[in-house]
């Protein structure tokens, strides 16, 4: 399951049936190849969503706000973190092209949100509301699938990561996340790669400066 880097530059220039078009197909294409979807369906998600910008920086979700969109990425990069009783900056999450924006508990229990979004870079998105979702759910049993392992493959992805933050090193924390998720690394600060990751700055630079 993956979709195609688009530039957002690009996207910010088209017209809005334009880059409606575009999202949308490029969500479609990402949605069948997990479970091919009828005309009805896409129709259905058409009409009962809307196309979201979000420029690099703004927030998308504040701490305390309920989660109600969820947002598929179609370009750009966002990043969930919390802050702790201590005052650090945490990032839980990266959210790229592609996935789901959401703050999962948050959205799913539709109650204040314990993270916050952030856009780490210009970014597209298709938003459907919790509300949406739910009916369209219950009219097509068939997306039921889809969301299923959507939430298969991020309990997943959580579960290997709470593992890694316990029991691996600082430098197979880095490793694996290099193999695993290479834009990552490409595309996101160190300082919020180090907190992602639970260690410090200068770790992962000596890391990088051991391997080259």
């Amino acid at each position: 399951m993956s979709t195609t880097r688009i530039d957002p530059a690009e996207l910010w220039k088209l017209k809005p049936e334009e880059l409606s078009a575009t999202m949308y197909n490029t969500m479609f294409s990402f949605i069948n190849q997990i479970y091919p979807i009828s005309e009805e369906l896409e129709e259905e998600i058409v009409k009962n969503s809307e196309i979201v910008k979000f420029k690099r920086g703004s927030i998308i979700l504040k701490h305390n706000d309920i989660c109600r969109y969820c947002y598929f990425a179609g370009c750009g990069l966002a990043r969930a973190y919390y802050i702790t009783d201590e005052g650090e900056d945490v990032s839980s999450w990266f959210m790229k092209e592609g996935d789901i924006i959401i703050t999962v508990q948050s959205f799913f229990d539709q109650v204040p949100s314990r993270e916050e979004l952030h856009a780490l870079e210009d970014t597209i998105c298709i938003g459907l509301t919790h509300e949406a979702l739910q009916e369209i759910y219950l009219k097509f049993p068939e997306f039921n699938f889809v969301g299923r392992v959507l939430t298969q493959k991020y309990y997943i992805q959580m579960e290997e990561r709470a593992f890694s933050l316990r029991m691996d090193s600082a430098e197979e924390k880095y490793l694996k996340l290099e193999q695993h998720s290479p834009e990552i690394i490409a595309r996101v600060s160190l300082k919020d790669i180090a907190s992602y990751l639970g260690i410090a700055p200068g770790t992962i630079s000596r890391i990088r400066t051991e391997r080259k």
